[in-house]
């Protein structure tokens, strides 16, 4: 080649430092060493939260001259450092060349990653939450958010409403996950507020409830026209058009299931009891294979006119099944549910009904799990990824509109991550049947290592083939069988999403932590974590307006045409940059720092129930103990650390007002 030109970015950790001549080597996930060059032009930059702080603390080296790249090179590059370029890669005939124009470095001076700061997460989450009410709410003063109606799924670049007037209800749901998660790491008032203010406005705007009132289906959205408003209870996305999609169903618990954790309230629990048993009635598969109940076999579609999964009418998505009807259901709401009833609360009303719910909730996770397990993995051992759509007998569909025979990386990563999750709740299981059923408590361990074994695969395929290996981040879809000679294949472009960074993140922490394989691969785990958790921070945090930006370039420039610069739109509002914050903080803590950290819980005057539990995700037998309990400003004296049930008492509690209950968990050392 020659004279070939391009800007690129590349990631990798210091191999080798020429202080004389002021360049240095990095070494690249690919393998590959590259020689960087500083110019009097390079620019040395710390890596940014949205909190809009200069973390650059190093102290100059004696008569340092900042326009010496000899010197910039002394002052802020260290061995073994893992760091992040952008700049001008040449090649002309034989010769190679990288120059640096912007270095960004990610370690505090004592070597420390800033984004492993315990404080990091809980602001990301913060100004996130801010930033949201703030484009929602521009006239609100008050900490008291109670006007809903102004809500609006769509919003520009800089948070301001487009014209498209429209509010969906699982978009709205998403945000109320993320003021719930933002409530649950730093108690702020306004978040709960919102998020109760919010509730309130699914309930009455979007609910419907069958004639028996037992079952109830969410609308899909609400539009202002000229005069009145028109409620859609059909999707209007392309892929769903005049149907109704399991998914959207399931994202509107979502909201619903974190508030639930905080508050107990009885009345959204309902809610989210009848929408289960629609589940249940109208998308199960009545003929699975996984037994007469078979709770969490789901297909995708229902006929809006006859609420038949089968019906013509539904073309391209009849009697289908897909990732998101049977996997979805795991982050969305059930995790979030069982952990908040499991075990089973102190309650003087409705104690065998919530008993029986949560039998069907396991019954769902169980369901889930064991399918993707048994019917995702692809029968060739050469294809890395899972197949996310099928037919009713479980046969892959591979002609389906954009998926075709395409793997979303993002997909597999949630997989990985979830599965993990599961597996942890059933080692638990096993260890909590030990004594009692030996049988069950086997079962339990051999599901739990067949989940496991799977997330583990995931986790490595895609770091081989999902993973940037020179530039950092993921993929977002790619040929499942390459035709192109090459090992990857872009079906579009070698773009990036932000809600794929979020899974790769939480997989490779998850998996670092809590995966059966040797240190050294956990340690892979870590790296990689790492490496996506800088990408994010680094790309996807749009600075300006404090938001996050959907999809980036294979070099991390921010795409901003057409719907991918906005704020709002069903996967971007609210839920999986502030999962990201919450998951990272609890799972760096637990599992990298082995710090304690806090959650915040808020139970309402009317909860009904007399105990509440704090365990904040599926975790293996001995991870995590209480360390501490605040209730209204008061530290309780008396703590059993193995008791994730807090028993709200009437001389502990002032029943008929919302307590403030602060509890800090702990990693215990013994982490296996």
């Amino acid at each position: 080649m020659k004279r070939f030109t391009v800007y690129t970015t590349l990631m990798g950790t210091v191999t080798d430092i020429n202080q004389d001549k002021g360049s240095f080597t990095i070494k690249c996930r690919s393998g590959d060493e590259i020689l960087v060059y500083v110019g009097r032009e390079t620019q040395f930059n710390f890596l940014q939260n949205l909190d809009g702080v200069t973390r650059d603390r190093v102290p100059n080296p004696e008569n340092f001259n900042a326009s010496e790249p000899s010197q910039l090179v002394t002052k802020y590059i260290q061995l073994n450092h893992l760091i992040v370029l952008q700049g001008v890669y040449q090649e002309h005939d034989s010769q190679k060349h990288y120059d640096a124009r912007i270095v960004t470095l990610l370690n505090s001076p004592e070597g420390d990653y800033l984004f492993e700061q315990t404080h990091w997460w809980i602001t990301q989450i913060a100004r996130l939450a801010d930033s949201w009410l703030g484009y929602l709410f521009p006239n609100k003063q008050t900490y008291e958010i109670d006007d809903f109606s102004l809500y609006r799924t769509n919003l520009n670049i800089i948070g301001l409403p487009t014209d498209d007037t429209i509010q969906e209800c699982a978009t709205l749901s998403r945000l109320i996950y993320g003021l719930s998660s933002a409530y649950l790491l730093t108690g702020g008032e306004r978040y709960i507020s919102a998020a109760r203010a919010g509730v309130q406005y699914q309930r009455e705007t979007f609910r419907s409830l069958t004639a028996d009132g037992k079952r109830c289906f969410w609308a899909f959205g609400k539009r202002k026209t000229e005069y009145s408003y028109q409620l859609y209870m059909r999707s209007l996305n392309d892929d769903d058009r005049d149907t109704i999609p399991l998914y959207e169903q399931i994202y509107a618990l979502a909201g619903l299931a974190q508030y639930y954790r905080i508050t107990l309230d009885w009345e959204v629990r309902d809610d989210i009891h009848r929408t289960i048993r629609t589940f249940n009635d109208f998308f199960v598969d009545p003929e699975s294979e996984y037994g007469k109940h078979a709770y969490g076999d789901y297909f995708s579609h229902l006929d809006y006119v006859d609420f038949t999964w089968d019906s013509p009418a539904l073309g391209h998505n009849q009697a289908r099944k897909n990732w998101n009807s049977i996997g979805d259901h795991i982050p969305a709401y059930l995790i979030n549910l069982i952990l908040a009833l499991e075990p089973l609360p102190v309650t003087d009303h409705g104690h065998e009904e919530i008993r029986k719910f949560v039998e069907i909730c396991k019954k769902i996770l169980k369901t889930t799990s064991t399918i993707i397990v048994d019917k995702f993995p692809d029968p060739d051992p050469s294809v890395p990824f899972v197949n996310e759509r099928f037919f009713r007998d479980w046969k892959p569909d591979h002609n389906w509109r954009w998926q075709q025979n395409r793997a979303v990386i993002g997909h597999n990563l949630k997989i990985a991550w979830n599965l993990t999750r599961c597996a942890n709740y059933f080692y638990s299981l096993a260890a909590q049947s030990a004594n009692d059923n030996e049988q069950e408590a086997e079962e339990s361990k051999q599901l739990a290592n067949k989940l496991m074994k799977l997330a583990e695969k995931l986790g490595a395929n895609m770091a081989k083939v999902g993973v940037d290996v020179f530039r950092g981040g993921i993929f977002d879809t790619l040929e499942r069988n390459p035709h192109n000679e090459m090992p990857l294949e872009f079906p579009w472009l070698n773009t990036k999403d932000f809600w794929q960074q979020e899974q790769a993140v939480l997989a490779y922490l998850i998996l670092h932590g809590c995966s059966n394989e040797e240190e050294d691969q956990k340690k892979e785990y870590l790296q990689l974590a790492r490496e996506m958790a800088t990408f994010w921070n680094l790309f996807f945090l749009d600075q300006d307006n404090k938001g996050v930006f959907f999809r980036v370039s294979e070099s991390g420039d921010a795409i901003t045409t057409g719907n991918f610069g906005q704020k709002g739109g069903h996967a971007i509002s609210g839920y999986h940059a502030f999962e990201l914050n919450y998951l990272a903080h609890i799972y760096i803590s637990t599992y990298v720092l082995k710090e304690p950290f806090c959650l915040y819980f808020k139970p309402n005057a009317n909860c009904r129930q007399r105990s509440i539990n704090v365990l904040p995700d599926f975790v293996k037998p001995n991870t995590l103990e209480v360390s501490r309990i605040n209730i209204d400003g008061t530290e309780q004296e008396s703590i059993d650390p193995d008791n994730f049930q807090l028993e709200l008492g009437e001389r502990e509690f002032k029943l008929g007002s919302e307590a403030e209950i602060i509890v800090e968990l702990k990693p215990k050392l013994e982490v296996k």
